[in-house]
């Protein structure tokens, strides 16, 4: 299934700065400037917003390419409300609320981005790629990956939110359960042959697209290459139109094949 976006590659600008100050910010922003022709958008996530705050985000929009600001905002109702209301300032295109917080919570956030002048979509965040079935069940949590990914889904869209993110394997699943309602985000997408690093489970690119993704955030693996520009080239080359979609369960044991 095509995604929504003519360039669903989104990078993913989280590891860890060097330094937070001026010249670290000028060389992340020389970095995406040289990757932004490949690119279909830039996910800011934690440790740059700890980094270098709203102004940091501010330069990265010189780019002209979506910003999906990524900090899992879970707190109390009021709480969050409050934090989507300072962020919409921002003017991301894309926000994201841990689905954990509650439809309560998950409603204010709507209610809050609602206000702004250009609301943001907002992206739940359900069940962490870096999670395996052994994780849930330390948790007390009986519920396999998929279904506690399905519950989190449901709750995102009950309260109203406009996107999913959700693990590779979820993905078939969650588009045959919702259709073309609900926007889905995908990380844990790794090229074949590359590291998995800390995520668990994991998709090609190809085969996340073809599971029915609409964006695929990718990180280390542009930007620990070589060369950059031409992994992020090499991604985009290996998205194929592909004329039968992979079974959902095929999908699910991708990454342990």
């Amino acid at each position: 299934m095509p995604s929504r976006y003519d360039n669903p590659l989104f990078l993913a600008v989280d590891i860890t700065p060097a330094a937070a100050d001026e010249s670290e910010l000028r060389r992340i922003a020389a970095q995406i400037e040289r990757l932004a022709p490949h690119l279909g958008g830039v996910k800011l996530g934690m440790a740059f917003f700890y980094a270098f705050g709203m102004e940091g985000v501010r330069r990265m929009r010189q780019f002209d390419l979506p910003i999906f600001l990524d900090l899992k905002l879970h707190d109390i109702p009021a709480t969050v409300a409050a934090g989507v209301r300072a962020l919409a300032a921002l003017r991301p295109d894309l926000l994201t609320i841990h689905a954990g917080g509650g439809i309560p919570m998950m409603e204010a956030a709507r209610e809050a981005a609602r206000e702004a002048d250009a609301p943001p979509r907002l992206v739940a965040v359900g069940l962490l790629t870096s999670l395996a079935a052994e994780d849930l069940a330390r948790e007390g949590i009986a519920q396999t990956a998929p279904e506690r990914a399905r519950r989190l889904a449901a709750n995102a869209v009950a309260a109203g939110l406009d996107a999913l993110v959700c693990a590779p394997p979820e993905l078939a699943m969650l588009r045959q359960e919702w259709g073309e309602e609900m926007l889905l985000v995908s990380p844990g997408i790794r090229p074949p042959n590359s590291s998995a690093d800390d995520q668990k489970r994991t998709l090609t690119p190809q085969q996340a697209l073809d599971a029915g993704a609409d964006i695929l955030v990718v990180g280390r693996p542009i930007l620990q290459a070589q060369d950059p520009a031409a992994a992020a080239r090499d991604i985009l080359r290996s998205l194929a139109p592909s004329p039968t979609p992979q079974p959902a369960e095929e999908l699910a044991h991708a990454d342990a094949r």
